[in-house]
């Protein structure tokens, strides 16, 4: 962090810690909770033109009913590879083709697969949890040398760190509410 006023910090930190925030989020958006959502298959690429291409570059994207995702390709002649890319994905997804369009029947969630999702989310968390508690460690690092450096008085550093450990304290609520939101979505509460 390189900040040489409270405000400057104040802001830095926010503004990690909120980058954190939107990390598990994306994190969590990939969880699936046995209804279709196209952002459970944003990790899936497929091998296109040589590279290595997100699904979602290749073929249009679209939720007919709740159970179903339809994968529509730009390029008829990439239906087997969007399949198997897929199906090689780990999402437990069994894609089929039609010559025109990959469907992807999303199946229910058993209860232990619930359970493994959810030791999941609290990972995904955990790992929001720690990033928030490191920007907060090179904050209150930085209010030290700061101090130490006689930039700002002793009164500023406990209000700096005060300040920190309130945005700290406000990130780590909310990621329980994500972690809380999500639980309920899986587990059915």
């Amino acid at each position: 962090m390189d900040v040489s006023d409270l405000k400057g910090l104040s802001g830095e930190v926010r503004k990690r810690m909120d980058s954190q925030i939107e990390h598990v989020r994306r994190e969590l958006s990939g969880v699936r909770t046995g209804r279709a959502s196209v952002a459970i298959l944003d990790t899936v690429h497929v091998e296109a033109y040589g590279a290595p291409m997100p699904l979602n570059q290749v073929a249009s994207l679209s939720i007919p009913e709740p159970q179903m995702i339809v994968a529509q390709p730009f390029d008829h002649s990439l239906l087997g590879t969007i399949e198997k890319a897929i199906r090689n994905s780990n999402l437990g997804l069994n894609p089929t083709n039609d010559g025109k369009i990959v469907r992807i029947p999303i199946p229910a969630l058993t209860e232990e697969r619930r359970k493994e999702l959810s030791k999941l989310v609290h990972k995904y968390a955990e790992e929001g949890r720690n990033g928030i508690r490191q920007v907060r460690r090179d904050a209150n690092d930085k209010l030290k040398k700061l101090l130490k450096d006689h930039k700002i008085s002793e009164d500023d550093e406990r209000r700096g760190l005060d300040e920190v450990q309130k945005i700290t304290d406000q990130h780590i609520g909310m990621l329980d509410e994500l972690q809380k939101k999500k639980d309920g979505e899986l587990l059915g509460k």
